[in-house]
This record gives structure tokens, C-alpha cells and sequence, in this order.
């Protein structure tokens, strides 16, 4: 039990010291830590690639030669760099390891651990091979990241309260409680301009000012970990790898507004992150940074997990608490917004996990320091979870204002296999989609907006010139309509009327008539619906349309889908001129729909032909062609 702010400094000295190899220093073997500290990652893509048999061989290798005294090993969080895992991270070396396999282990511990040489054949390397020393730094996916929310991910054990604490974890809940008013935490968030993670970008500070006016008693503080996009996994990752940050943050929220409860809303998909979190809030209560009288400075401050429906809705504010009520997870009609009147009928303030994990920071360091990072209007750093046709899938949080040229091909090493850039998806389902034209527009708030998008929670799919922007959209409105809650008709019934339009396009049905009623349909919704879900979800079909009409067109004067993905209207043809009578393409048909022979050559018969595209694949000649 830490009782006050003297104590929580003595403990994080102590640890400090534990640190110092993670951060440049030197410690005696006889400390705490060893001599050398391995770090293995141990959720998510590493997770599921065997970073856990990975770092299990080396703890069973550590201990039957009798090493834990110098040397130690840590599961952390996610380390950002996904596609080559499991990753692994040797101090005070500053060795990476990608692609980390258990029968790799062995090797490790004889030539680094035990003999002082880094295995070079599994280090860090770039595209071209070059081996790069201190990775986290210099690797072009790292060195131009600027990690404030993802501070402690990958650095810390997620399950040692006391490691939180030796990285300066709980000194701005100290500090707030110490220090400063309530009212003066509260001016410091409107000054730091902070703007929520999770969504529109509404002022933090403000939505906090709201609530703190309110004269009610009883008031609440909300997270929402109910990170539904698909593809992103930022949230997931913080509260995987540092989840104090959050509760560190949820604690000052409280006392901001004059709250004593918090609830923190988690998908129930999430099962680490669930683990990780109840393991947190237990070690903070039991450290006596959650509970009564914290710190001893009289400020009482709980908090509960509540596990998400399974409801892509639930991400909105009024449905989030609506169902941490106990009932059928639907939004209500604002006003009264949730700062007035929200859980249980009282103030309540909802901030996602990144803008949370990075309020600490901003207490510690200044209004200042945030505003110096960022662009006028859009202050600090933003995480976003990349994928899609990229060389590198991973976690990368830049400042803001960097542009997608930047994240795609500088970061991310750019499109595999020799693919053009053809366009990225942000904000998920409810986001836009982004053209070759705009990569150098520098990714803030506003821009993102101006093109048609949105920053939403932080999902960034990146798409190829195979991709079909047609298919593509009605791909995301046929999860927007299955997501549905179905409470307002614009949503209930716009989003179905849409779906089916995009259907009849890519199945080769349309008419230019379809596409007007398409983008009638798709503004109508946008200003009618009754919640976020359906007042964004016409806008992957709005951006390919206003970016991308061409290829409607296609799809409904030519019968044709410019990138081959729309099976009912593909034709593949093989190219007499070009072709050498192999009979390649037809051993590998699966329906004989090729017919002919090594004399006659070779035609595809259409109505046999279910355009599966093995002919094309396995035609070591490319002479048949798609879309003659």
C-alpha cells in the first residue's frame, strides 16, 4: 500500500534502477535485473506466431543454468512492428529479433546470451538486408515515430504495476492531486487542445468542462475500449501493454469532474486485454492508487470492466452506456449529451483508450510540449493500426500532420509485389477512402474531413490497383448494415437500399440511374440518421465516388470491373498471339472450362467458366488475360 506521494517516488528510484538497461544505462549484476533483460512480445501477432513457446524456451534455458540472477525476460506488450513476429528485444544491446522461432531459441541463448554475439541472420533488418542496430530507433518503421500514448508498450511488463511506476507511472495523478484544482486540471485539458482519439475529434478539455459545471452528486468517467473497426487494434494494444496509463488517466478524470466511479467498456473479443486490465486494476487497489483516499490526499476513485455486447454500435457514446446499463445497446437522441445527462441519468465524460493514455504526458510535460507537436489545429501524435496491401502491417503513432506518403512507403516500406498505391481507408467503416492524388496531404483532423474521410478511431487499410473501389464499398456497407441497431429508419433502411444498389452494380446489373440514386441515398442518410453509425456510414460509398465514379461506370455502361474482382461480370480470355500451347491452363482448371489441344491451342469456354483465376495464376506465358 503506497500512502502518499513520498513513497510512490522511494518505489519508482527502486525501479528506476531496474530501467536503466531498456534506456541507455548500466546496472551491477547484482541488482535487481542482471546484467542483460530480454524482452519477449507477447500479445496479439506475435501471440498467435508463437512468442510465448518462444519466450517460454528461454525462461526453461535461463533457469537450468542457473541465470536468473543475471539475466531476466519479460512479456510485454505489443511492439508495433506486427508482420515479423514474434519479436524479441536483448538490452543492453539493443538487439532486435524478428521472425523469432522456438527451435531459434537455442541458438540465441549459446551465441548472445551466453557468448555475447547477437545472432546476425535473425536480426532487424531493412527491405534490402541491411542489418540495423538499435532497431526501435533507427529502423525506418521506428525513426519517425513519436510514441506518447504508445510510450510503455513493448518497453514495460503490462502485469508489474511497479515497472509502470519506475517510468514515472501514477506522478501526474500525484502531481493533480498534489498540485493543482480541480478546475485547474480541467483548464490544463482545454489548453492542451488535446482532441478525442476515438472518433469526430471533439475537445477533450471542453467535454470535461461540461461535465465538471454539472451539480450533481453522483457523476461517472468512461473509457471506450470497444474498438470495433475492422482491422484496428490500437486501444487493444495500450491496454495489452500498459494499461495503468488508463487508469492513471480515468483517476484524474475523476477528480477533473468530481467523480468517484469509472467504468472502462472492453470487447469481450478481447480476451488479454480483459486479463490484462482486471490484473492492472487489482495491483492498483491493492497499491492503493485506486480505492479511498488515495494517495492520501482524500480523493476516492474506483473503477469496473464492463464487457461489450458484441456490437459494433456500442462505440457510440449514448449506446456504450445504454448497455453498460444492462439494456439492448441503442443510442439515445441528443441533447441532453452525456456530460450533462449520461450513465444512469448523471454527467458522465466518455474518452477512448489513446486519448487517455496520453493525458498523463500532457500533465507531466506541459500544455506546452503537446502544443509544440502536431499541426495547428490537431495537436500530438496519433496511433494507427495499418494494414491491407502493405509491406509492413503493424502499430505506428506518428505526430500529426505526417503525411500518408510517409506511413505507406517511408514507414511501412510501401505495396508488395510491385502493386501501385491505389488508395488507403481511414476511420474504418464509417471512414473514407483516401487517392494516389492525396498522399502528400499532411493527415490531421480537418484534412481528413476535407477529403472524405475521417480520422476515426485510427484504422489505416491500405488498398493495391486490384482492388475494386465498387466491391470495396459495398464490402464495408454490408458490415454498417449488419451492424446496424436498427432504431432510426435513415440507418434501418438507407443502409439496406445502399447495400443493395452496390450489389446490383458489381453483379452487373446497374444503370447510371442506380449510381444517382446511390449518392441521393448516401446524403440523405448522412444528415438524417440519429447516431454516428449511420450518419458515417455512407461515406466509403460518397469518397469512391467522388474519387473512383469511373469505375462505376464501368461496372454499369461496359459490364466490366477494371480490377477483375467482381466475379459476375470477369472475362478471361487466353491470348492466341502470345499463347504457347502448353496446356498449362487447362490441367489446371477445376470445371473444364478450357478446351482444345496442344495443336489447336486453347479457348475458354464462358458458360463453364466460374472465374476463379487459376488459368491466369498458373500461365507461366501471362497469356491470359482478364477483362479482354
Amino acid at each position: 500500500m503506497i500512502k502518499n506521494v513520498n513513497e510512490l517516488n522511494a518505489l519508482r528510484d527502486i525501479k528506476r534502477q531496474e530501467l536503466k538497461l531498456r534506456h541507455g544505462g548500466k546496472v551491477s549484476a547484482s541488482q535487481e535485473g542482471g546484467r542483460m533483460q530480454i524482452l519477449v512480445c507477447g500479445v496479439a501477432g506475435c501471440l498467435s506466431s508463437g512468442s510465448l513457446e518462444v519466450a517460454s524456451g528461454l525462461e526453461n534455458l535461463i533457469k537450468e543454468n542457473h541465470l536468473e540472477d543475471e539475466v531476466k525476460l519479460i512479456k510485454t506488450g505489443c511492439m508495433g512492428l506486427c508482420v515479423q513476429g514474434p519479436l524479441m528485444v536483448v538490452y543492453p544491446d539493443k538487439v532486435m529479433y524478428t521472425k523469432v522461432k522456438p527451435e531459434d531459441v537455442e541458438e540465441i541463448y549459446e551465441s548472445h546470451i551466453k557468448g555475447g554475439k547477437p545472432v546476425e541472420r535473425l536480426m532487424a533488418a531493412e527491405a534490402d538486408g541491411k542489418i540495423i542496430e538499435d532497431a526501435l530507433a533507427n529502423h525506418s518503421f521506428y525513426s519517425k515515430q513519436m510514441k506518447i500514448a504508445l510510450k510503455n508498450c513493448g518497453q514495460i511488463d503490462p502485469y508489474s504495476i511497479e515497472e509502470y511506476i519506475g517510468c514515472d507511472g501514477y506522478q501526474a495523478l500525484a502531481k493533480v492531486l498534489g498540485e493543482m484544482e480541480p478546475e485547474d486540471v480541467v483548464d490544463t485539458m482545454k489548453a492542451s487542445n488535446l482532441r478525442g482519439r476515438g472518433g469526430a475529434g471533439f475537445p477533450t478539455g471542453v467535454k470535461w468542462s461540461f461535465a465538471a459545471a454539472q451539480q450533481q452528486r453522483k457523476k461517472y468517467v468512461c473509457c471506450n475500449a470497444d474498438e470495433g473497426d475492422p482491422g484496428a487494434f490500437m486501444d487493444r494494444s495500450v491496454l495489452e501493454g500498459d494499461p495503468h496509463s488508463v487508469l492513471e488517466a480515468m483517476a484524474i478524470a475523476g477528480y477533473a469532474i468530481g467523480s468517484d466511479q469509472g467504468y472502462i467498456y472492453v470487447r469481450a473479443e478481447y480476451p488479454v486485454a480483459v486479463k490484462t486490465l482486471a490484473a492492472a486494476i487489482e495491483q492498483a487497489k491493492e497499491y492503493g492508487l485506486l480505492g479511498e483516499n488515495i494517495l492520501g490526499k482524500g480523493f476516492n476513485f474506483d473503477i469496473e470492466v464492463r464487457l461489450g455486447a458484441g456490437a459494433f454500435v456500442c462505440g457510440e457514446e449514448t449506446a456504450l452506456m445504454t448497455s453498460i446499463e444492462g439494456n439492448r445497446g441503442e443510442p439515445r437522441p441528443r441533447p441532453p449529451f452525456p456530460a450533462v445527462k449520461g450513465l444512469f441519468g448523471q454527467p458522465t465524460i466518455l474518452n477512448n483508450v489513446e486519448t487517455y493514455a496520453t493525458i498523463p504526458r500532457i500533465i507531466l510535460n506541459g500544455v506546452d510540449w503537446f502544443n509544440s507537436i502536431g499541426t495547428e489545429k490537431s495537436k500530438g501524435t496519433k496511433v494507427f493500426a495499418v494494414g491491407g496491401k502493405i509491406a509492413r502491417t503493424g502499430l505506428v503513432e506518428v505526430p500529426m500532420g505526417t503525411t500518408l506518403r510517409e506511413i505507406v512507403f517511408d514507414m511501412c516500406g510501401g505495396i508488395p509485389n510491385g502493386k501501385a498505391f491505389k488508395a488507403a481507408q481511414t476511420g474504418g467503416p464509417s471512414g473514407g477512402c483516401i487517392p494516389a492524388s492525396a498522399l502528400d496531404t499532411p493527415i490531421d483532423y480537418d484534412n481528413l474531413i476535407a477529403l472524405g474521410s475521417m480520422m476515426g478511431s485510427g484504422g489505416l487499410i491500405v488498398m493495391d490497383e486490384d482492388t475494386c473501389m465498387v466491391d470495396l464499398a459495398r464490402f464495408f456497407l454490408d458490415f454498417t448494415v449488419d451492424e446496424s441497431c436498427g432504431k432510426c429508419v435513415p440507418c434501418r433502411l438507407g443502409t439496406k437500399r445502399m447495400h443493395e444498389i452496390l450489389t446490383k452494380i458489381t453483379e452487373g446489373r446497374g444503370t447510371l440511374e442506380d449510381i444517382d440514386k446511390l449518392e441521393f441515398l448516401a446524403n440523405n442518410i448522412k444528415n438524417a440518421a440519429l447516431c454516428g453509425l449511420g450518419q458515417t456510414a455512407p461515406n466509403p460509398v460518397l469518397s469512391t465516388l467522388r474519387y473512383f465514379r469511373d469505375e462505376y461506370v464501368a461496372h454499369v455502361v461496359d459490364k466490366r470491373c477494371p480490377a477483375g474482382v467482381c466475379k459476375a461480370i470477369v472475362r478471361y480470355k487466353i491470348d492466341k498471339d502470345t499463347c504457347k500451347k502448353c496446356g498449362i491452363c487447362k490441367k489446371h482448371c477445376p470445371v473444364g472450362a478450357i478446351e482444345g489441344d496442344r495443336k489447336t491451342g486453347f479457348t475458354i469456354n464462358r458458360d463453364k467458366c466460374i472465374k476463379c483465376g487459376v488459368c491466369m495464376e498458373q500461365c507461366p506465358f501471362k497469356s491470359v488475360l482478364r477483362n479482354a
